[in-house]
């Protein structure tokens, strides 16, 4: 035999080889995935109630606005709502009232929601605090874009000798419950609400320091403050009000538009 057919037999006996061994490993290729598929193990899932959408303070569950969703088995923490613990979940909370925000995706939490039976404005209060009127206009009221869970200063003005005037912050970083009869923000979340009364949510103590504030005042103010304020404290007040002690508050006199400080009148005006 030639070498020439000697070496071009040898090369088709290789290729078909190797064509052979490529054949054979597509082959497998299927059974080897199955193989892996079947070793990892899904850790198993647990139907948890969230919801659906943003949900402000005030407002209504119903079954638009939360659902179940499948939640890994081990990040279930004690006081989620699960469908197992649950199941007529959806039925039960149609028209709970949000007493907390909830986000989008967020699981619900008892104590972010109380029963629809529940009278509203007593439901939002926490533990311990306390709700109080205090007449407003567009002039007091921060131009009419103060909204309930604002936080807000209250000034009192009241009228001095000779025809000065005597300012001073009664309340410091209280929130806004309710703007009337309004308890949560408008739908898209920057609605001014012109109003005649705001709520507050107070301390007891505050709630009596309003109180004879309201009587001594010729007009209170909301003073409207950043939400980046919202976590400072909230127990600095006017507490000389409670005792009608002689302990004086620091004031500022302003007679004919200027500043009178120690007796004598600034150039400044306001």
């Amino acid at each position: 035999m030639k070498p020439a057919r000697i070496v071009i037999l040898s090369v088709a006996v290789i290729a078909a080889g190797l064509a052979g061994m490529i054949a054979m490993n597509l082959a497998s290729t299927p059974q080897v995935v199955e193989k892996a598929e079947a070793i990892i193990q899904k850790e198993p899932t647990v139907n948890v109630l969230v919801s659906s959408v943003n949900l402000p303070v005030g407002s209504r569950l119903n079954p638009d606005s939360v659902r179940w969703v499948p939640w890994p088995q081990g990040s279930v923490v004690e006081g989620y709502v699960t469908q197992d613990n649950r199941p007529e979940a959806l039925t039960e909370l149609t028209g709970a009232i949000v007493r907390l925000p909830m986000f989008e995706g967020e699981p619900v939490r008892p104590e972010k929601v109380v029963d629809s039976s529940s009278r509203i404005m007593s439901a939002l209060l926490p533990s311990g605090k306390r709700a109080v009127a205090t007449e407003i206009s567009v002039a007091t009221g921060a131009g009419g874009f103060v909204l309930p869970n604002d936080r807000v200063d209250v000034i009192m003005v009241r009228k001095g000798d000779e025809g000065s005037f005597q300012t001073e912050n009664v309340l410091n970083n209280v929130r806004v419950l309710a703007i009337d009869q309004q308890i949560r923000e408008g739908e898209d979340g920057v609605s001014s609400v012109v109003g005649a009364t705001a709520t507050l949510e107070l301390t007891p103590d505050q709630a009596r320091i309003i109180t004879v504030a309201q009587q001594m005042a010729d007009r209170l103010t909301l003073s409207l403050r950043s939400v980046s304020d919202a976590q400072e404290s909230d127990t600095v007040s006017a507490d000389y009000l409670l005792s009608g002690g002689t302990g004086q508050p620091e004031i500022q006199v302003i007679k004919s538009g200027s500043i009178v400080k120690n007796g004598q009148q600034q150039g400044a005006s306001q």
